[in-house]
């Protein structure tokens, strides 16, 4: 079923009797030749790129839940590609212009908006950092731009240029970052999967790899045993407990991120802005909503609500940046769980069981990256090798030290 203004029309005239499900809900078959554990943004990208650019067939997703139900429906919708370091910045920029063509690709509105992202500074060393990364996003085909405090107070007039202890001094703004309803980009994928015969199985929780001689032969789960040719994991904060379903102990944390919406409001954000001086970013939704968040929760857990503790130092960044913010009601909240890496960035590979594939260790950067995680790994999984974009996104750099630390944290993933 192909979606279009026609069909819009068509379907009013006829009492909307003519819309069938986005994608079937099919009972699993006895084997397929690729299993992507995980039904998110990264699981259903990966199928749909399998089928369509890899012409692969006999494809199945199983999600624990229902699509939609993790990360990818749980995050705060912003997408960008302002990265400092050779392993991150061609990667997400590659992603970020397939955000740019994919509702095209999808038949499907996603929403995406490229209304720009701003990253303000406060100190002198802040923006010789910032100048530093924009000249490295220049130098792999992103656009960059540093703003001066009237640039920027033209555009949000409501900041907190003053602020005795912060004060605005400048930003780094991208443009073509922006925004993308995050469901539908899993709905999106999902439809376009099923169009190409992927089988989306739904309450189909794995509880355990069979592995046999070195090699994988298929999974366990609650819906009954599935043999399978190849099987990719990409469940994000879930990796460690499916990992080690084949022994694999992974450099990952499982941390809790909280995002936020407020009531609906006029417009009054007209891009996506960042605090430099605390964890802070916020955009606002078609909805009118502002969607805002901060730093993990900092203990390790697999729960998807976080504690108030976290929710009051968000807030006080947000008021720190948008004393205005105070008037806004706090509408709702919930929480992801991320899967922390020990550098800060992913993880895209082979294991050393044959057959046998991991994506994970995405931190902040997961709903960002969708498109070019599922081309890459799509890639990697169709060719038993990486992509050019995912070489340095091994599971041995963490051995042989070749980590690409963004933010210089050390091997700690709670401050990343």
């Amino acid at each position: 079923m192909k979606y279009s203004g026609l069909r819009v029309i068509k379907e009013a005239l006829t009492g909307h009797r003519g819309w069938g499900p986005a994608w079937r809900d099919p009972e699993p078959q006895k084997s397929y030749d690729y299993v992507i554990i995980g039904g998110g943004g990264h699981g259903l990208a990966t199928a749909y790129y399998l089928a369509k650019h890899f012409g692969k067939k006999r494809i199945a997703v199983l999600e624990k839940g229902w699509i939609g139900g993790g990360n990818v429906g749980r995050n705060t919708t912003i997408i960008r590609s302002n990265y400092l370091l050779d392993g991150n910045e061609p990667f997400y920029e590659y992603s970020l212009k397939l955000w740019e063509g994919l509702e095209q690709e999808l038949n499907y509105n996603a929403m995406v908006s490229q209304r720009g992202i701003l990253n303000l500074y406060h100190s002198d060393g802040q923006r010789d950092a910032f100048v530093r990364r924009g000249n490295a996003m220049i130098l792999n085909g992103a656009d960059a731009e540093l703003l001066d405090v009237d640039q920027i107070r033209a555009r949000y007039p409501f900041l907190d240029f003053e602020n005795a202890r912060f004060p605005i001094k400048g930003g780094l703004a991208q443009h073509r970052g922006g925004t993308v309803r995050h469901d539908a980009v899993a709905w999106g994928y999902a439809r376009g999967a099923d169009s190409l015969g992927v089988d989306i199985l739904q309450n189909c929780e794995v509880t355990g790899l069979r592995i046999e001689a070195g090699a994988i032969r298929g999974v366990e789960t609650s819906r009954g045993y599935i043999g399978a040719g190849k099987v990719a994991s990409c469940v994000a904060g879930s990796s460690s407990r499916v990992m080690a379903l084949a022994d694999i102990r992974l450099p990952i944390e499982s941390h809790v991120l909280q995002a936020f919406v407020s009531e609906g409001l006029k417009p009054v954000l007209p891009g996506v802005i960042t605090f430099g001086a605390g964890h802070f970013y916020c955009s606002q939704s078609d909805k009118g909503g502002l969607v805002f968040g901060g730093d993990i929760d900092g203990y390790n857990s697999y729960a998807q609500r976080g504690n108030l503790p976290t929710v009051e130092d968000v807030c006080e960044s947000g008021m720190a940046l948008i004393p205005a913010l105070g008037r806004a009601r706090l509408l709702r909240m919930w929480g992801g769980v991320m899967d922390m890496s020990m550098d800060g960035s992913p993880i895209i590979d082979r294991t050393h069981i044959d057959g046998l594939y991991f994506n994970g260790g995405w931190c902040y950067g997961g709903f960002k990256a969708t498109p070019g995680s599922g081309w890459v790994y799509a890639h990697t999984i169709a060719n038993d090798a990486p992509h050019p974009l995912n070489e340095a996104f091994t599971l041995e750099r963490f051995a042989r030290g070749r980590l690409i630390d963004e933010r210089g944290a050390g091997a700690n993933p709670a401050l990343h």
